[in-house]
């Protein structure tokens, strides 16, 4: 297996608190590995056909002026970590400008903020986050407000699955490159009506998740990287919330599964759940 490193970072920003420690982050991996960073912010055009021409052109300047803003600020975060960024400022849909960028110029990362943890943020993730995630094709990684970027201890949910193959191969590649070890976890996620009246083909679900658990960590040794299997029930993005908060994990690494069409809008509801209640930084694998 090569060493997995990120070369060439796309960080999407917003100027919101999240986004410039999105973006600090960034920065620390590009110095750590040398990586490329390109930093955007997307204005959105100013649509009012009513309005005159002379508005519209004193909003888009301030829409600008405001963009403007947001870079020379991240600019300065460079400077204190020594990294030297490209800046892109942008006008257009938030999402299209993201997307065109990171395939124009072949990024292997994009890196987003996440915002609160108010109730609807935690629902919703932003539809932003959500919809790059949804149709990119490059993996995200989504930093919350208080948490730094670090490879330590990552924990990667596996169902068997081609995708959760992608992602927990993904997840052992970068705890060899860093030094780090895996938590693999698999979830039966039943209702607690199916195991009143299906005791037995509980028990088989976790014989089942068990063999994907073990199978994971198996790979990960073989590798020479550590790692630990668990097997748990429940609500599949609590628990995985839930066991990397216990253990203290520094980042959750897993992938969207795969959709097409007007579902990719809506990424993997767990996916999307789990980047809402997580305790550190998600990162979203493609296949």
């Amino acid at each position: 297996m090569t060493m997995e490193r990120y070369r060439k970072i796309l960080v999407a920003v917003d100027g919101s608190e999240s986004g410039k420690n999105a973006f600090r982050q960034s920065c620390k991996i590009a110095r750590r590995d040398n990586s490329w960073i390109t930093v955007i912010t997307a204005i959105p055009p100013y649509q009012d056909q009513f309005q005159m021409l002379s508005i519209k052109e004193k909003v888009s300047r301030a829409l600008r002026e405001e963009g403007e803003k947001i870079l020379s600020e991240l600019k300065k975060i460079a400077d204190e970590e020594d990294v030297f960024i490209r800046p892109v400022l942008d006008e257009g849909s938030p999402v299209d400008s993201i997307l065109d960028l990171a395939e124009e110029n072949n990024f292997d990362l994009i890196v987003m903020g996440r915002r609160g943890k108010g109730r609807l943020e935690k629902a919703l993730v932003g539809s932003v986050t959500a919809r790059v995630i949804g149709h990119s094709r490059r993996d995200v990684l989504v930093v919350p407000k208080d948490t730094a970027v670090k490879w330590d201890t990552l924990v990667t949910p596996t169902d068997g699955s081609r995708f959760s193959k992608v992602s927990t191969d993904k997840a052992i590649g970068l705890a060899k490159s860093y030094g780090g070890q895996i938590k693999a976890v698999s979830i039966v996620d039943v209702t607690e009506e199916f195991q009143t009246q299906a005791p037995d083909a509980v028990e088989d679900l976790v014989k089942q998740a068990r063999a994907y658990a073990d199978e994971v960590g198996k790979r990960a040794e073989e590798q020479g990287v550590k790692a630990e299997s668990f097997v748990r029930e429940g609500e599949s993005y609590k628990v995985i919330t839930d066991l990397a908060g216990q253990l203290g994990a520094d980042m959750i690494i897993m992938g969207s599964h795969g959709r097409t069409g007007v579902k990719r809008l809506f990424m993997g509801s767990v996916t999307e759940r789990v980047i809402g209640h997580a305790p550190c930084p998600v990162l979203v694998v493609k296949g």
